[in-house]
């Protein structure tokens, strides 16, 4: 099977999990109901008889936006991650050691404590200030390895990213302790949830998502270069510090969209990437898409695991995938050794 295929493939199974994570819940919506409630709210197909006008708002409403969302930051991350993993040539690389979370988290504690609101927006706050300061936090990482290493080694970034990344946490940490009050809901948003997440939030991601994912695509030749070092790449014309800058910039996009809206949700940006390699190689062409699908049905399943195995509580989603994604990362770090 060619990798074009294998990517129709993943795309219909990522949709059928949309569609059942829109079915299942404590509300007893058959799978059937759900298609003909998104038939008819996409294509204007009538609605049967006997389906409960509740119904219909749940599914639109509710868990389809949700699934959505929650398959959109998967993605997201997922993309962000192999972009990591390649022009860092690490493959326990995420895009959280670039400060992003560490930003994000530092901007929705901010406005946890004040209670700032913006004008008209006022819903939107949280997750824009987190964006903002995420990405000005991978800035200053990129900033910070160019001035030390003109080439931004891959080691560089990796050092700056880190000192930056435990500096912002550091701050973050002060800001609890001093507002000690406000703790919890500073910590349960670090854990991640997509809940009561509506189709405000899908209008939201969607322009990072498009502008982070046409960056990464428009760059995948040089990607496959960088893969065999930076000698190799200047020698094919591709200046590897910049480019390198560059991605890391479009990472930053796609990682700190998909973390400002969820929260700090862990290791699906690690396992999807290793994942998508195994199915379609390491020519980021398919990489990257192959990631992204995977990423996101990946983070749909670990959402509905997290509103239902206690329902009507849920668990953090980044618990779930704690779960899933620290053996993984165990089993690639002790393969590597085995390998060298």
């Amino acid at each position: 099977m060619g990798n074009n295929k294998r990517l129709l493939l993943g795309l219909a199974v990522s949709l059928a999990l949309i569609g059942g994570a829109s079915s299942l819940g404590s509300s007893g919506i058959s799978a059937a109901d759900t298609l003909v409630i998104i038939l008819h709210k996409v294509f204007r197909v009538p609605l049967a008889g006997g389906i409960d006008p509740k119904n219909v708002s749940i599914v639109w409403l509710l868990r389809l936006p949700r699934a959505l969302l929650a398959f959109l930051a998967g993605g997201c991350l997922s993309m962000s991650g192999a972009v990591t993993q390649s022009i860092l040539r690490n493959p326990l690389a995420s895009p959280y050691i670039l400060g992003v979370s560490s930003g994000a988290a530092l901007g929705a504690g901010i406005i946890i404590i004040s209670g700032l609101s913006l004008p008209l927006v006022s819903a939107f706050t949280l997750p824009l200030t987190g964006f903002v300061l995420g990405l000005l936090t991978v800035f200053a990482v990129v900033a910070f390895s160019s001035k030390i290493d003109r080439s931004m080694s891959n080691n560089t970034v990796i050092i700056c990213g880190m000192v930056l990344s435990l500096f912002v946490g550091a701050l973050l940490t002060t800001l609890s302790a001093l507002f000690s009050e406000d703790l919890k809901r500073i910590a349960l948003w670090q854990m991640g949830s997509f809940a009561m997440r509506g189709w405000l939030y899908i209008r939201l991601i969607l322009p990072f998502f498009v502008i982070g994912t046409a960056g990464v695509m428009y760059y995948t030749r040089e990607m496959d270069l960088l893969t065999f070092g930076d000698e190799e790449a200047k020698s094919a014309g591709v200046e590897a510090g910049t480019v390198r800058k560059i991605l890391l910039v479009f990472a930053a996009v796609l990682s700190g969209a998909a973390v400002s809206l969820s929260g700090v949700i862990g290791f699906v940006d690690l396992i999807a990437p290793h994942a998508a390699r195994k199915i379609v190689g390491s020519g980021h062409r398919y990489l990257v898409p192959m990631s992204f699908i995977i990423g996101g049905s990946l983070m749909v399943v670990a959402d509905l695991v997290a509103r239902t195995i206690i329902s009507p509580s849920e668990l953090p989603v980044g618990a779930i995938t704690a779960l899933i994604g620290a053996p993984f990362f165990a089993w690639i770090y002790f393969k590597r050794r085995k390998i060298s």
